[in-house]
């Protein structure tokens, strides 16, 4: 079972929080934005039970890992990187890389998103052509950053290995039935893995996206999966009342009612700062819409007490702070008792690093608290698959509530297609 837990109490008992009164009002609202997910629920909804992506995923999974691959290329950017990103900084080794073969679980992972030249340059210097395998994800095909990159990185892969070489080593994860990269998996006959055309990057993690990089790492993903599935079969049961969508209402309100139109997510994890990255891209580009939504902002606890917490005390009352904490952490160090003669370093003896960053948790959640600046806390158990499976799939219903609140379409992005048109334009697209 999942361990997550939701506490929206420092939204309501702080100066300038949020009145028992105005969540009165709109529970109707609430209700029926509630009822619209799931008397019609949108295709990331079903995902967390559709087995068929799991397995495709296990048994491509396998047989990179049985072949003696020495690295693995995620070629994606945006919703098609963010989560298997984040799904691998939250519970892979930090420095999964460095570790040797047999201490890792897997070929090294490499992530291709931008198209920075100098980063994909990077990646080509340490991986084996011999030894690579490249898994190219974009739904339509034309996301120019992603075919640019797997396009040098298919160059490469093709001098080394030959044609049939590359071909053997590529996997395209796709619309299984349109699209430019359909079309040259086709052509090639690469080994294509299915995006389901009602499920959009942003909320695709849970299918191959996110599934096949986990399952090269050796991640557990039918753990993943089962702890999304309680979400969703807690959110059926509950509706209104689960605390994702109660944090869609809280979060609502704390922008339209309130004037704090930035919603700040501080992770005292590193582990889990990519998946703030997850989170602002989510929340961003399905509420952005109309002149509505709030601005998401990832922070890291406890380095960014010493960058941004003095804004987040004494600046404008423009903001929410979601504070995310790991009761039991992976893994802790004691601090050793030395220079017990000097008060300001003696006292750390004793304890250890895990207690040490939990209570500055805790210390940043009271002082906001007793300085009137709203806040909110998620909490995990324990970093593992089934916590974080449950805590994307709750995320994505709160962003989903979020919009029918909001009155847009949380699953489209008018706002990004411009300057695709330009880039299209500038870079000589036919019909641009």
């Amino acid at each position: 079972m999942a361990e997550v837990t939701f506490d929206y109490q420092n939204l309501m008992e702080v100066e300038g929080g949020l009145q028992s009164g105005e969540l009165d009002e709109i529970q109707q609202r609430l209700r029926e934005a509630a009822d619209e997910l799931l008397g019609d629920p949108p295709g990331f909804m079903r995902l967390p039970k559709t087995a068929e992506y799991a397995e495709a995923s296990a048994r491509v999974a396998e047989e990179i890992r049985t072949s003696g691959a020495a690295d693995f290329i995620h070629v994606g950017i945006g919703g098609s990187a963010l989560g298997p990103m984040a799904l691998h900084k939250a519970l892979s080794h930090p420095y999964y890389n460095a570790l040797s073969g047999e201490t890792r679980r897997g070929p090294r992972l490499h992530f291709a998103e931008n198209t920075d030249p100098a980063t994909l340059s990077a990646i080509l210097d340490v991986a084996d052509p011999d030894g690579t395998w490249v898994n190219v994800v974009t739904k339509s095909g034309s996301t120019a950053e992603t075919m640019a990159n797997f396009l040098v990185i298919r160059g490469v892969l093709v001098d080394s290995l030959g044609d049939f070489g590359f071909q053997g080593r590529t996997i395209a994860t796709t619309d299984p039935e349109e699209g430019f990269l359909k079309q040259i998996a086709d052509r090639e006959d690469l080994e294509v893995l299915p995006i389901p055309p009602d499920v959009g990057g942003r909320f695709s993690v849970l299918t191959p996206v996110g599934l096949l990089p986990a399952a090269v790492t050796g991640l557990d993903v039918a753990a993943l999966l089962a702890g999304a599935a309680q979400c969703v079969d807690e959110v059926n049961e509950q509706g209104a009342e689960h605390p994702a969508a109660v944090g869609a209402a809280m979060h609502y309100l704390m922008d339209t009612a309130r004037g704090r139109n930035v919603r700040v997510m501080m992770t005292y994890a590193d582990a889990l700062e990519r998946l703030a990255a997850w989170f602002v891209q989510l929340w961003a580009e399905s509420l952005g819409k109309d002149g509505k939504g709030s601005t998401p902002h990832g922070a890291v606890g406890t380095t960014d007490q010493h960058s941004q917490v003095q804004l987040y005390m004494q600046g404008p009352q423009d903001k929410v702070i979601e504070i995310v904490e790991v009761e039991n952490h992976p893994r802790d160090l004691p601090i050793p008792g030395v220079y017990g003669d000097l008060e300001g370093v003696g006292y750390l003896g004793g304890h250890t690093m895990a207690e040490l960053l939990n209570v500055e948790c805790d210390a940043t959640r009271r002082a906001l608290t007793e300085a009137g600046r709203p806040n909110s806390t998620i909490t995990l158990g324990e970093l593992n698959e089934e916590n974080l499976g449950y805590l994307f799939q709750a995320l994505e219903v709160q962003t989903a509530i979020a919009g029918v609140l909001y009155g847009v379409n949380a699953f489209d992005q008018p706002g990004v297609e411009a300057g695709k048109q330009i880039t299209y334009k500038r870079m000589g697209r036919p019909g641009y």
